[in-house]
């Protein structure tokens, strides 16, 4: 069993940047890769990008490639979405969610375990 607990969220302007947290629970985080998917109102969760148990492997969105990075740090059971020149468009609710098969996958249906969710607000 992993908890997650994502954090970081809030409201920035166009062209800004945040850093979103997740921090698991238990001893078997660096057993898991771990992946960031959102949520905007009225549309179908997303994936965002996704690192693999070592951080070796790492997989983006098209829609997020040069602008977000994602990274973690196992001796702290915790994984980042460092996101920069933030647009309108990424305005959702970011979750994070890990992935016992330790691929790098885009599908959520791979993944076992989900935050409860943190909102991000980009104004224009």
């Amino acid at each position: 069993q992993v908890q997650l607990v994502e954090s970081g969220g809030g409201l920035v302007q166009a062209g800004g940047s945040l850093r979103l947290s997740c921090a698991a629970s238990g001893r078997t985080f660096s057993r898991y890769a771990m992946g960031w998917f959102r949520q905007a109102p009225g549309k179908e969760r997303e994936f965002v990008a996704a690192i693999s148990w070592s951080g070796g492997s790492t997989n983006y969105a098209d829609s997020v490639k040069g602008r977000f990075t994602i990274s973690r740090d196992n001796r702290k059971n915790t994984v980042y979405l460092q996101m920069n020149s933030l647009k309108p468009e990424d305005t959702a609710v970011y979750y994070c969610a890990a992935d016992s098969t330790r691929g790098v996958h885009a599908t959520d249906l791979f993944y076992a375990y989900w935050g409860q969710g943190t909102q991000v607000t980009v104004s224009s």
